[in-house]
């Protein structure tokens, strides 16, 4: 296993058992102290998400029988880490209900009748003003994803290329391999032509000598 993905899980197990002990006790809070600790879980909710992230680019580089097994428990990690924000959720929610409960009876207790045309004007442009930074909120996370989707397809490409690259290697170690025989098979055919060329030639020069000494005889009688 990867000793960089251990360091983030190993981070990330930490940071979540913390993170859901921080609900537990936003739960029992009130007040200020209660929205002091929801601001410390959402904080440590962004460093979950960028090991996360972190966990999920590690594991998409390495091999593939260790990449399943890492993307099988980095699952388990992304439903925690959505069961920590649903936590998150359902607090911030109770706690938002409340607030908007003592803001209804303060606003009821100093005007039982009307709101004034400017009040309904302001609450109108902060209505306008949360909704656009929602909307920018969410295009900056489509951005993010995006760009993190092209990393991980650049390191899968990689990875093929690499691959790619050890084959050619591989196929150019056996043609040279093959080369090296071939070489040694024509430097024997060399020697056995030379050793063939000698031995034609001491047989020609023992054939000559033969005839010579054959004329020379018959010449001499």
């Amino acid at each position: 296993m990867s000793e960089v993905f251990e360091g983030y899980e190993r981070q990330y197990c930490e940071l979540s058992a913390n993170l859901a002990k921080k609900c537990t006790s936003a739960g029992l809070l009130d007040g200020e102290q209660k929205k002091q600790k929801i601001s410390e879980v959402k904080a440590g909710l962004e460093d979950a998400e960028a090991l996360i992230r972190k966990m999920d680019l590690e594991a998409r580089s390495l091999q593939p029988s260790v990449k399943a097994m890492l993307l099988a428990k980095l699952r388990e990690y992304k439903s925690d880490l959505n069961n920590l924000k649903s936590e998150v959720k359902r607090i911030t929610s109770a706690n938002l209900n409340a607030a908007a409960r003592d803001e209804l009876l303060e606003s009821g207790m100093a005007d039982t009748k009307m709101v004034s045309a400017d009040q309904r004007g302001r609450l109108l442009m902060s209505t306008d003003r949360l909704n656009q930074s929602s909307d920018r909120i969410k295009d900056s996370r489509r951005t993010m994803l995006e760009t993190e989707e092209l990393g991980v397809s650049i390191l899968q490409d990689l990875h093929q290329q690499r691959q790619s690259l050890l084959h050619a290697h591989n196929t150019l170690h056996g043609v040279d391999d093959n080369i090296g025989k071939s070489k040694k098979i024509l430097t024997a055919m060399s020697r056995r032509m030379s050793k063939n060329k000698w031995i034609i030639g001491g047989v020609v020069a023992a054939l000559v000598l033969a005839i010579i000494i054959i004329l020379y005889f018959k010449l001499s009688h």
